[in-house]
């Protein structure tokens, strides 16, 4: 070692007495006397003695720019006496006791790491070794050790190793000595190989000898051997040789002796080591089936559970559930096979993909469950979240598009213009001279394509079960007069009727319907608003009462009165009684219960509140539109409608122990073990299955009957596992073995007050806002007979966890191991013999498309342009409509049909994923607003020309997919190179856009409205060159750069206008995985800088004036007329003469946006999202759009702050 130079710091005094002594020692080591040991002795005990009693000399020494360290060092590795040694390895020990981290890194970057292995070496040779030179140098090890990252490699290269080992093996006795080996030696086994060296030397054997059953003596040494033995037990090699030798057993035993002794709970870490042992050892499948046969998940359950009670027991019972979660056996999740239980064949079969596989997987495959699901690495699942967040960062950021040409637009069109002329017949706006036409005519020049012809096969409505034998039953068939099934009105519901009638019968078609003021919205409340706000409102009051159209439903007239016309069967399945007798006795003693007040049953009208629905004209769609499961029931709530509650339903706070942060989810976890524990208790009885298609309703009388063979509907096995506990398994989209999260179906025959729990048990994604406050959806018949047809929001202990149910490699896309998740809701009923529906979001099918449709055109009014046409027809053979909304020209004159004929374009579309119903009813609000009669809808027809598929996906909504379409596929991953024949939706879509660009008329706005799960608020993904490129490390110049930020001016407008809608949830960020979207391929392919995929919430706000709030019908609506007024004030700004003369409705707060829209830090374009929520186990993919996964299991979003204020900082400097 090189001989140092004593120096001194700045401002300290030369005449310090330490730096004397300090100099002193440096030349003893400079001229080699240290053959002198006294002198040595007595310079190094005079500065311990200074040390020890003046806090001022250690900071002397350790102060920056003194070399008292190299001196000590120095003078340590130098000599030879052992007393010189001891005093300096005491001056050292008091040196690093206190100063925190930076004098141990100043130890270690002097080299003393190596020093000391070197003297534990040369003092093990001495015979007998010198057990206080042992002693302090193992303290100073396990002082040392943690901060040097070599230090294992160093002992094991020194030797020093196995010095600690024997020395351990010599003093088991010799706790003094004992405990600061055992210390180094936890460092020690940090290192892999080094745990698998010490093992083979008999490490673990030697822990087992140490730690023992309860006692209150050497507590501290039972916590370090705890600790060593944890980290030896890493290795998976260790883990074998502790199963081998029936150490599981031992670990069980001495916990429960802990537990069962510790009744202050004063050794707390003792008990958390003992766990922290079986945690690791349990990583493997050995030790997992050790536990198993050790009845390990009883003894931790049993012992977690009387834990509960103490908040302080936290740690126990979260490690003991993260133990048995791991141990509990995989189950096979009860199907022959996850593929839908329908089927329908595709005209040809793509060459390679997901639905190409399904296609060409081998008969006989069991595709449930792989044949080894056991997977031995597990640690990934539980133990190394750090790093799986680290992934999800790394593979967010590596889903950038880096390649500049990928991001600018294309030049050239990709398909010649002849090909692309069949599609003017679809822009006869752009043509039209209106010669023909007869201004005075209120209904002339709407063109629209012929409906589709309708079937005659008989539809029930809606889908309910028989009556119980209390209430009379329904009318004979031939009168087609059908109660629905199970459904009776409560006594107190039923308003007083002027006379009773000497038979009772209730039947839909003799209701007498009058307007309840609960269930409907009181506009009365709605405080008036200045300026544009006060518009919109007084524009959507206007569309809502405008319901007197031709159709039978759409008003009613005047009064508020309205008695419905024969729907066609009422309730499939329920057998009229024969027998005057028997039916007039029933008729008498139901209507001397009922009071002798009549039969007449009243419920709303909501002709009022829903102009755009009519029962009977529902039917009527339903009719024409085919299924594959050739469905031919209605469910309830789709026939009668949904009328928004007025009350307010708020997001749910995290219940402790179910949605907290604490994993894994241990009340829910604890429940699922019980049934492990107790298989005597579990019933596991099938009461619904879609698979035995001859009788799916399996009905002993005693359980819960189910339904969803209806529009939408998706639940394909039921199972009674406890009197009050279902398990619940969704059927994967048409075509394909996955995408379980859409559901919908039909519960009767419930007990009245009785906790029901329901378990969806094969969810895919790893997280849901279920665990952040959302609730499932319910429409009780009940409660809609009785004047309120409404869902609402329902259910508590909602969870969203990890389960115990294999999910097979084929599903997983190859990876193995995986699991499917449980969403577990708790539910009590409050009306007897009700007929109840569970949805996972507000329903819209596609049958309420085409009334609402059908509707709207009945609204049209001589001023407003609206042509119907039909797009193409999907797989299924269903029509896609696609919608032509503008202002009529005043007059035929050439400047006014100029003006028609040059108005800019707006493309909107929506439900290309049929799960995500959210984005219909935000287009029905867009719709509505269009074909209003207030000023501002008038001003947005004259502004531009709408051009509209509201349903991209009919197919996959009518059959209950969640995804895909009937092809199997993501249509919203088709856009790039869409098949005419697999995917003619997109494919005809794509056309009409490329139409417009060949002949210079592309869409001022493109807009495809979504749903997301995983995050709250309604916001927009767009698409920015620079923002693409800031967000990596491309080098590119500023003219490469060039880009217009009028891409952010809508967004902007909406987040001021707009209420649910958050500017800071945006991003204009382009990934790679989402290049074959139509966002991304508007953007490139048809040059619309203006092109968004829109996204809203299925939970809630967390801003605004619906903070704290779940979203519902209203909101979501609200927020397609919102995006009406954003696009007149885009008009405003980008055109600013054009609507001079409607300037006055658009005057709302003048400095609210800047027709320069600036970029700030307020409002950053955010790729990497900060964390809407506290983290917890499985946390939410924030980057994900619309509910797109890789399925990894991400632990916690990081915000990286730093980068996007860099990001946003360089952002403004070049705006």
């Amino acid at each position: 070692m090189n001989k140092p130079k004593m120096t001194t710091e700045k401002g300290v005094p030369s005449n310090s007495r330490v730096l004397m002594l300090l100099g002193q020692l440096e030349r003893l080591n400079r001229e080699a006397m240290l053959a002198d040991a006294e002198i040595g002795r007595q310079i190094t005990a005079k500065i311990l003695h200074l040390i020890q009693t003046q806090e001022k000399t250690r900071k002397e020494i350790m102060s920056k720019g003194s070399s008292g360290m190299e001196v000590i060092l120095a003078t340590l590795e130098n000599t030879q006496d052992l007393q010189t040694i001891l005093n300096i390895l005491y001056i050292l020990n008091e040196l690093l006791t206190v100063g925190g981290g930076r004098r141990v890194g100043v130890f270690v970057s002097k080299g003393g790491t190596g020093i000391l292995l070197q003297l534990v070496l040369s003092g093990s040779k001495e015979s007998p070794p010198s057990e206080e030179l042992m002693l302090q140098l193992h303290s100073l090890l396990a002082k040392v050790g943690p901060k040097d990252r070599k230090f294992g490699v160093k002992a094991r290269l020194n030797g020093a190793l196995n010095v600690t080992v024997n020395l351990l093996k010599q003093n088991l006795q010799n706790h003094k000595l004992l405990l600061p080996c055992l210390q180094v030696l936890r460092v020690y086994s940090s290192n892999s190989v080094n745990a698998v060296s010490l093992g083979k030397n008999g490490v673990l054997e030697l822990m087992f000898k140490i730690i023992g059953p309860y006692s209150k003596k050497n507590t501290s040494l039972l916590k370090v051997s705890l600790d060593t033995l944890g980290a030896l037990l890493k290795s998976k090699t260790n883990a074998r040789r502790a199963v081998d030798r029936a150490h599981v057993p031992v670990l069980l035993y001495i916990y429960q002796d802990w537990h069962r002794n510790d009744t202050r709970h004063r050794h707390m870490l003792i008990r958390k080591g003992v766990l922290g042992c079986l945690k690791n050892i349990t990583n493997i499948k050995l030790g997992r089936k050790a536990f198993i046969d050790a009845d390990g998940m009883r003894i931790l359950y049993n012992t977690s559970t009387e834990c509960l009670p103490v908040r302080t027991l936290d740690p126990l019972i979260n490690t003991s559930s993260l133990i048995m979660r791991k141990c509990f056996p995989k189950n096979r999740l009860p199907l022959p096979t996850i593929k839908s239980v329908f089927h329908h064949q595709l005209p040809h079969v793509p060459a390679g993909g997901p639905v190409a596989q399904l296609y060409n997987q081998p008969l006989g495959v069991d595709d449930v469950v792989d044949e080894s699901d056991d997977n031995d690495d597990v640690e990934t699942e539980n133990d190394t979240e750090n790093e799986e967040e680290d992934k999800d960062h790394h593979a967010m950021n590596d889903d950038i598009e880096t390649d500049i040409n990928k991001l600018r637009p294309k030049e050239t069109h990709s398909r010649p213009f002849e090909e692309l002329k069949i599609y003017e017949r679809f822009f006869l706006e752009l043509s039209e001279d209106f010669q023909r036409f007869n201004f005075d005519n209120p209904k002339s020049g709407v063109t629209a394509t012929a409906a589709a012809p309708k079937s005659q096969r008989l539809i029930i409505v809606p889908t309910a079960q028989a009556l119980p034998p209390k209430y009379p039953t329904a009318a004979p068939l031939q009168e087609e007069c059908h109660l629905a099934k199970g459904v009776q009105p409560h006594p107190e519901a039923s308003p007083l009727a002027p006379a009773p009638t000497p038979a009772p019968v209730h039947t839909l078609d003799t209701i007498n319907i009058t307007k309840d003021h609960d269930g409907c919205c009181d506009h009365s409340q709605v405080r008036p608003q200045p300026g544009l706000e006060q518009e919109l409102v007084q524009g959507m009051e206007r569309v809502a009462l405008e319901g007197t159209g031709p159709q039978g439903g759409a008003g009613g007239g005047g009064g508020v009165n309205r008695h419905y016309r024969q729907p066609p069967l009422l309730a499939g399945g329920v057998a009229a009684r024969q027998g005057g007798g028997a039916e007039e006795t029933l008729a008498e003693e139901w209507a001397e219960e009922e009071g002798g007040e009549g039969a007449v049953l009243e419920v709303p009208d909501t002709a009022l509140l829903l102009p755009l629905h009519d029962p009977d004209l529902y039917v009527e769609m339903v009719k024409s539109t085919r299924s594959v499961p050739q469905y031919s029931e209605v469910a309830y709530p789709d026939y009668f409608g949904h009328v928004a509650p007025t009350f307010r339903e708020h997001i749910l706070e995290r219940v402790y122990g179910v949605q907290s942060p604490l994993p894994p989810y241990r009340t829910k976890i604890f429940q699922d073990i019980e049934r492990l524990i107790h298989p005597n208790d579990i019933l596991d009885k099938v009461v619904y299955d879609l698979d035995i298609q001859s009788c799916p309703v399996i009905d002993d009388g005693e359980s819960l009957k189910f339904n969803s063979q209806f529009e939408s509907g998706n639940l394909r096995k039921a199972i009674q596992v406890r009197k009050f506990e279902y398990d619940l398994v969704l059927n994967s989209d048409i075509n394909s073995n996955h995408y379980h999260q859409w559901f919908y179906f039909e519960v009767s025959g419930m007990r009245v007050g009785a906790p029901y729990r329901f378990n969806i048990i094969n969810c895919e994604k790893s997280n849901s806002q279920f665990n952040y406050g959302m609730q499932v959806l319910m429409y009780s018949v009940q409660e809609a007979i009785s004047g309120r047809p409404r869902w609402v929001r329902t259910g508590t202990d909602i969870c969203y966890y990890k389960n115990h149910f294999s999910r097979s490699s084929i599903a997983a896309g190859g990876q193995k191991g995986k699991s499917y998740y449980t969403m577990t809701f708790s539910m009590t009923f409050n009306h007897k013999d009700d007929v109840c529906y569970f949805a996972y979001h507000y329903p819209y099918t596609y049958s309420t498309l085409k009334m609402h449709l059908q509707k709207l055109e009945a609204l049209r009014t001589p001023q407003i342009y609206m042509r119907q046409d039909v797009l193409c027809e999907t797989l299924g053979g269903n029509s896609c409509p696609l919608l032509t909304i503008t202002a009529m020209p005043e007059s035929t004159s050439n400047d006014q049909i100029c003006q028609f004929r040059n108005r800019p374009l707006v493309f909107l579309s929506a439900r290309v994923h049929p799960g995500e119903t959210n984005a219909s009813w935000v287009m029905k609000g867009t719709l509505e607003f269009l074909m209003g009669s207030s000023p501002l809808a008038h001003s947005l027809r004259e502004a531009y020309i709408f051009k509209i598929v509201p349903m991209l996906n009919p197919d996959g909504v009518v059959n209950g997919n969640h995804r895909c379409s009937l092809s199997g596929e993501d249509l919203n991953r088709q856009w790039q190179s869409p098949s005419p024949e697999l995917h003619p939706t997109i494919y005809h879509t794509k056309s009409l856009l490329q139409y417009l660009a060949a002949i210079q008329r592309a869409p001022l706005v493109f807009c495809d409205y979504h749903g997301h799960s995983r995050k709250k608020n309604v916001f927009m993904y767009g698409c920015s060159l620079k923002e693409t490129v800031w967000q990596t490390n491309i080098s590119a110049t500023s003219c490469e750069l060039h880009e217009d930020l009028g891409y952010r001016t809508l967004p902007k407008i909406l987040s001021q206008t707009a209420p649910a809608f958050s500017m800071a949830s945006c991003s204009f960020v382009v990934e790679r995985s989402k290049e074959a979207t139509a966002r991304v391929v508007v953007w490139r392919e048809i040059g619309v800088q203006r092109s968004y995929t829109m996204e809203s919430t299925l939970c809630g706000c967390d801003q605004g004036k619906y903070k704290g709030l779940q979203i519902g019908t209203r909101e979501l609506e609200e927020m397609g007329a919102q995006f009406c007024v954003a696009l007149l004030r885009l008009k405003r700004l980008t055109s600013p003469l054009e609507l001079r003369n409607h300037a006055h409705l658009l005057d709302v707060e003048s400095d609210l946006i800047e027709t320069r829209c600036k970029v700030t830090s307020s409002s950053p374009s955010t790729y990497v999202l900060e964390d809407e929520e506290h983290s917890f186990m499985e946390e939410v993919d924030y980057s994900a759009e619309s509910g797109d996964e890789p399925d990894i299991d991400p632990d916690t979003a990081d915000p990286h702050d730093n980068r996007l204020s860099e990001s946003n900082n360089h952002r403004d400097s070049l705006t």
